[in-house]
């Protein structure tokens, strides 16, 4: 055993501090000395040199690549976190850059412009992981609710939309209504009627007291008067609110298309149901609303939301879908909000463009 460490304690030194060529000298001699493999004295140098450095510091040494992102950055992006409503990193990562020039432009932005810079050096990776590991919401926070949809007795005078939805216009979109009703669905009750454009992912909100034909189409209206688009099509599923003659009649006389979706296909309507779980539930939830004056004040609100979704937060939208054995394989564009999508695209004319600006 003496013969082992002594030839350790006399060449570590030189070894340490020695260049390629004369370490591999010292080890050829190592070898002979202590009949060990080279590659065990190359380790046995590495220990002696950490027990070395932590001897020094009193205390371990850290092994590994320097930190970047220390705890202020990540306490900024998670300051930028929520004000984009708690999106994914995919989402999240396009939009830094100009929540923090609105940041800067209200003036309530106090971090110095190292970390701004950082910030907009993080990878869409390093985001996905800091949002996923730092930044844990209470999943019980998000439950299932009731549903309100029936088959109508007249959904023949309306057909199923047989064209694939990836070949799509601005302006052809999908229609669904989401209950405020708690957890009885007696009597009379607020409901959210949701338009989604496809191509854009462009949203339309208006509450309404109950899901009645007279409401569902001044909602509807109401919401057509806002888009910065025309309306060409919707698409709704075949519930009674939309399967019915007044709402088919008005939609021929302004020269809107009606198409609904196939009876029990809830993914005919994708685009819409994911929007009314991401939107409408994450922000208003499962509460009971059964008041006039609470369905004004959530009207109030949709107001600016939809303002707040259609120009502030990105969405990913599937550009192709491929089936392989029992899975489907997709590709997403790139992130980019609705109000990007609408400016960018060749079917909206200047004017519209000017006037949504």
């Amino acid at each position: 055993m003496k013969t082992t460490v002594e030839p350790f304690e006399k060449y570590r030194e030189e070894y340490w501090k020695a260049n390629k060529k004369r370490k591999g000298e010292i080890l050829n001699v190592m070898a002979e000395l202590t009949a060990m493999h080279k590659k065990s004295i190359i380790r046995k140098f590495k220990k002696l040199q950490f027990a070395d450095q932590a001897s020094k510091k009193s205390m371990p040494v850290k092994q590994g690549r320097p930190c970047v992102y220390n705890f202020e950055i990540i306490f900024a992006l998670k300051q930028l976190w929520e004000l984009s409503l708690k999106l994914c990193g995919e989402l999240l990562h396009p939009m830094i850059g100009e929540y923090l020039e609105q940041y800067k432009q209200n003036g309530d932005w106090k971090y110095s412009e190292e970390i701004d810079s950082k910030l907009l050096m993080m990878s869409v990776s390093t985001i996905k992981r800091k949002v996923s590991q730092s930044f844990k919401e209470d999943k019980n926070s998000f439950r299932k609710g009731k549903s309100t949809t029936k088959s109508s007795s007249i959904k023949t005078i309306i057909p199923i939309r047989d064209a694939s939805w990836f070949d799509a216009k601005i302006g052809e979109g999908q229609l669904d209504t989401v209950v405020h009703c708690g957890d009885s669905l007696c009597r009379d009750m607020a409901y959210t009627l949701n338009y989604t454009d496809f191509k854009t992912y462009w949203i339309g909100l208006r509450a309404q007291m109950n899901k009645g034909q007279i409401a569902t189409q001044k909602s509807l209206f109401y919401i057509q008067e806002r888009l910065p688009f025309d309306l060409l099509e919707i698409h709704p599923d075949t519930g009674s609110e939309f399967i019915n003659y007044h709402l088919k009649n008005c939609c021929n006389e302004i020269g809107v298309k009606m198409t609904r979706s196939r009876p029990n296909h809830k993914n005919d309507n994708m685009c819409v149901e994911e929007r009314n779980g991401h939107i409408i539930r994450k922000k208003v939830g499962y509460i009971r609303i059964d008041y006039q004056e609470a369905v004004n004040v959530l009207n109030e609100y949709y107001e600016n939301l939809c303002l707040f979704q259609n120009h502030f937060i990105a969405v990913r939208r599937t550009k192709d879908k491929v089936r392989i054995g029992s899975r489907y394989q997709r590709t997403f564009e790139s992130a980019k909000t609705p109000y990007q999508r609408v400016v960018e695209s060749n079917e909206i004319s200047d004017d519209q463009k000017k006037k949504l600006e």
